[in-house]
């Protein structure tokens, strides 16, 4: 169905190719996942595929790409519609219509689909990623996981027989990234129609694909089944992390198969203790932040429910909950740009309290600092320098923004566009913008979006920093590998109230939603991470 022949593709301002002769095969009917880390030419390999790279992205593509016998080279992408299906790492940038069933059946009318046959569609979708009951409602009131299942819907509508996915579930909560996962075999395994899929969080996804196209960074590629190519690859999910370092054989790819062969692993570790994910607090945290009675609505609608929340100094908290459940409304309303019906934020300043909603913009930011789900939002002029000088002017500093992105993302030039960053550069260039105001409490929306295990890893470094330097950290997060990794406590909202809220630990291992997989493959010993595994086994080697 898909064919790389010889193909390499070259950048005019790259030092070397972004792809190199690459010579893959992916047949009809497959659930291929493409792996590597951010930068390696997933995003390239995928736009090959419906004639995105060169045609509209630039650079030069050497050998041939056919899809269903067509060649990408001779085929723009408007002449592969009707064949290839593709969604984007950012839904909302896809959009052309208002409401979300205009958006499913817009893709029908380019290809002049009959009306009868556009209804059918329209409602079988809705029904296959449960959007029936948001139907009638503005892609734009929508939450970022409920804008991505539209995005994912509007090209589903036209039946191609190729779906290229980006991220497709990086805005998700762990149950709707099931639903469309599901909804995606179903497509592969019912319809024949083969996917293409590029994904950071591999332990949603490797289970479900036939083949695995790891790209380790220098351009080639290697293909094969998904065992055999995590066995050795850079990026792997906890449960073959797990799998490597027990050493199991085969390896296992989901929690299921990782659990039939744990029972030898969970008895050598049944009378060990263990050993904390983050260093346990020394002494009281004193309260920076407090919350009483927060409730946010619109028109009418409420999405935040009387919330009494605390923020204490040194404490990195994960809010959690399905798309939807308030959490963006919660932190918006913390900072006070959100609208607040009601309710009391007081943040503690030197000389008493402050709420960042009655004061100037500029003091609000001193107070409480936040980082939407794209930090790109936030940034507007045309070089990175730009930028960090009017952080500084704002926050009546010389040099800071400068300094902390330089500590956060070493290297970016000043002459740089924002818009050219990686994902992760540009949340490092807004976390540099918003800590040059020097904020005691930061709010992070979702700010593993687009990150690999590799740079989830810097961020927990960055939020240690900021932790150990007395702040208060809040991460909305629908990755609960990361929260068990990164985060003292956890909070978890339902329908803007806050249903649950302890200690990690307490709080993830007890939930099959919210558990990482290591949690959920040795339940119901209380280890959380494959850190705490090895770090209790070679306890044990030692004696």
């Amino acid at each position: 169905m898909i064919t790389f022949d010889q193909v390499t593709v070259q950048y005019d301002d790259a030092p070397a190719p972004a792809l190199r002769d690459l010579d893959l095969t992916v047949e009809e009917g497959e659930l291929c996942l493409v792996v590597g880390h951010t930068g390696v030419g997933k995003s390239t390999l995928l736009g090959a595929v419906n004639g995105l790279v060169p045609h509209f992205t630039g650079g030069t593509l050497y050998g041939r790409v056919t899809v269903d016998g067509r060649d990408t080279a001779a085929h723009p992408p408007r002449e592969l519609a009707d064949v290839v299906g593709v969604v984007g790492q950012d839904p909302a940038d896809g959009f052309v219509t208002d409401t979300v069933e205009e958006e499913l059946a817009y893709a029908m009318e380019q290809l002049a689909i009959p009306p009868a046959t556009m209804r059918k569609r329209v409602e079988e979708t809705l029904d296959l990623l449960g959007l029936a009951d948001l139907r009638h409602r503005a892609l734009h009131e929508l939450s970022g996981g409920q804008q991505q299942r539209v995005a994912i819907g509007s090209v589903l509508t036209a039946h191609p027989r190729v779906l290229v996915l980006d991220e497709p579930t990086s805005a998700l909560d762990p149950t709707a990234a099931e639903e469309v996962l599901a909804a995606v075999t179903r497509l592969v395994h019912d319809l024949g129609v083969t996917v293409l899929m590029a994904e950071h969080r591999l332990e949603r996804v490797v289970q479900y694909a036939d083949r695995v196209i790891h790209l380790p960074g220098d351009g080639t590629a290697r293909a094969g089944a998904p065992a055999d190519v995590l066995r050795t690859s850079a990026v792997a999910p906890p449960v073959v992390e797990l799998g490597r370092a027990v050493g199991w054989s085969p390896l296992p790819l989901s929690v299921r198969d990782a659990r039939r062969a744990a029972a030898p692993l969970r008895a050598r570790l049944a009378d060990r203790t263990p050993g904390p994910v983050r260093p346990p607090a020394a002494g009281e945290r004193p309260r920076l932040l407090t919350a009483r009675g927060v409730t946010v609505a619109y028109r009418g609608v409420p999405a935040v429910r009387a919330v009494d929340l605390d923020l204490r100094s040194g404490e990195v908290t994960a809010l959690m909950g399905r798309n939807g459940s308030g959490k963006s409304s919660l932190l918006w309303a913390l900072q006070g740009s959100g609208p607040r019906r009601a309710g009391t934020v007081a943040v503690t300043r030197a000389n008493g309290t402050a709420d960042p909603h009655t004061v100037p913009a500029a003091e609000a930011r001193r107070l409480v600092g936040l980082v939407p789900q794209t930090p790109a939002d936030l940034l507007y002029l045309e070089s990175v320098r730009q930028e960090l000088d009017q952080a500084d002017a704002e926050s009546g500093t010389r040099g800071e923004a400068r300094r902390i992105l330089d500590r956060l993302a070493p290297g970016i030039d000043d002459a740089t566009h924002p818009r050219d960053l990686s994902e992760g550069q540009k949340l490092a260039l807004v976390l540099a913008i918003q800590l040059s105001a020097a904020p005691r409490n930061l709010l992070l929306d979702e700010p593993t979006r687009g990150l690999d295990y590799r740079a989830k890893s810097e961020l927990i470094a960055v939020v240690d920093a900021l932790a150990a330097e007395g702040r208060a950290v809040v991460i909305s997060t629908h990755d609960v590998e990361f929260a068990a990794r990164a985060a003292d406590r956890v909070v978890v909202m339902a329908e803007g109230d806050i249903v649950a809220d302890g200690p990690t630990a307490e709080v993830i291992v007890s939930s099959p939603v919210f558990a990482p997989q290591t949690a959920k493959v040795l339940a119901p010993l209380a280890y959380l991470t494959v850190s705490q595994v090895e770090q209790a086994l070679a306890e044990e080697a030692a004696g």
